[in-house]
């Protein structure tokens, strides 16, 4: 089998993730925070540890400020939903995930929001510009397409949201894990990302970093293992957001992605990336009848003809090859390419796919 959906979640996974999966659920997979015995201890020990690797890892220099969720979609409801709590204009890019799109489509209902969307095709950050208002509050963007790898650079948002004095949400889903992010030396209210893509953990772990560790609105209400007597969730995160039982499973394997990260080197990791997309490219791109897109970042999407791209993606299935046919949840950049009536063959690498599997590619 060749595996190229990693966009969607990375397979396989490295040995030490396997390892600490195996680790965790044999032996200190006790209720974190809630209990002074040992597995319970363990278990929040765990959970620390994660925090404070993504903390080293995005240079946050705070672990309270990693609020765990269970995967980039619940970060980035709960990002909006907190930071949002006016009428008001946001400004988003045009290649937007359902997980942004939805949510503020939703908050034009409940919430009296309005938005517009800037253009990637063009000068950025004049398009962004040209879109304040005296209500804009904030910019929502994802930092890479799942569906093309188009960026949208982190810095450029920053400055713009520096100088206009907005709040910047950022969508990292395609991003995080492939370079080097330093959070240390931006502006930010949110980077919202889960664990099971480019930071290699399992499905059920993502987080949302946010730049103080002081709770705006409660998103979801429960028990948190901290200051029980009190009726309303506490001021403070990361426990203020993280009602209920946490992941311990799901957070101790991006825990160990993180480890894993490191001991490669992001750069090594974007450098190979970046290579194994290239020769993607070129393999899909001399196959006759196909017709590929913009490509970037471990993505390459196509079409074969006229024929449909779940059709396609099965046919790849039946040889043994996994790819994803269809809208990936992310129509806005469908109507841009042309494909929102037919979708499109998205195959996509990671750090763990060899070039021999790259030369095995076949429609």
């Amino acid at each position: 089998m060749i595996y190229l959906d990693n966009a969607a979640t990375t397979f396989p996974k490295p040995d030490c993730v396997v390892d600490e999966l195996y680790r965790c659920v044999r032996e200190y997979c006790g209720n974190p925070g809630r209990g002074s015995h040992y597995l319970s201890r363990r278990a929040s020990e765990a959970i620390y540890l994660a925090r404070e690797r993504l903390s080293d890892f995005f240079n946050i220099g705070a672990p309270e400020c990693v609020v765990f969720t269970y995967n980039a979609t619940y970060a980035i409801n709960l990002a909006l939903k907190t930071i949002v709590r006016e009428p008001c204009h946001i400004i988003v890019s045009d290649i937007e995930h359902n997980a942004v799109m939805r949510p503020l489509v939703r908050m034009t209902h409940t919430h009296g929001i309005s938005y517009s969307t800037f253009s990637t095709d063009t000068d950025i950050r004049s398009s962004i510009v040209s879109l304040i208002r005296p209500d804009t509050r904030g910019i929502v963007s994802t930092l890479a397409s799942n569906v093309t790898g188009t960026r949208v650079p982190l810095s450029l948002l920053s400055n713009i949201a520096r100088e206009k004095n907005l709040f910047l949400i950022v969508d990292a889903s395609q991003i995080a894990g492939h370079e080097k992010i330093d959070l240390g030396k931006i502006k930010f209210d949110a980077f919202c990302a889960p664990g099971h893509k480019g930071l290699f953990g399992i499905q059920g772990s993502g987080f949302a970093i946010f730049s103080s560790p002081v709770r705006r609105e409660s998103f979801i209400e429960g028990g948190s293992g901290f200051e029980s007597e009190n009726y309303e969730m506490p001021r403070l995160l990361p426990e203020g957001y993280e009602a209920g039982t946490l992941a311990t499973p799901a957070i101790a394997t991006l825990s160990s992605g993180i480890e894993f990260l490191t001991g490669v080197g992001v750069d090594r990791i974007r450098d190979r990336i970046a290579r194994l997309t290239y020769m993607l490219a070129d393999r899909i791109s001399s196959i006759r009848g196909v017709e590929i897109y913009p490509y970037g970042n471990g993505i390459v999407s196509f079409n074969v003809g006229d024929i449909p791209s779940e059709r396609i993606s099965l046919m790849l299935d039946g040889a043994g090859v996994c790819v994803r046919g269809g809208l990936h949840c992310a129509p806005s950049v469908h109507r841009k390419l042309g494909t929102l009536s037919h979708g499109a063959v998205r195959a996509s690498v990671s750090y763990l796919n060899s070039p021999s599997e790259i030369d095995g590619f076949y429609v």
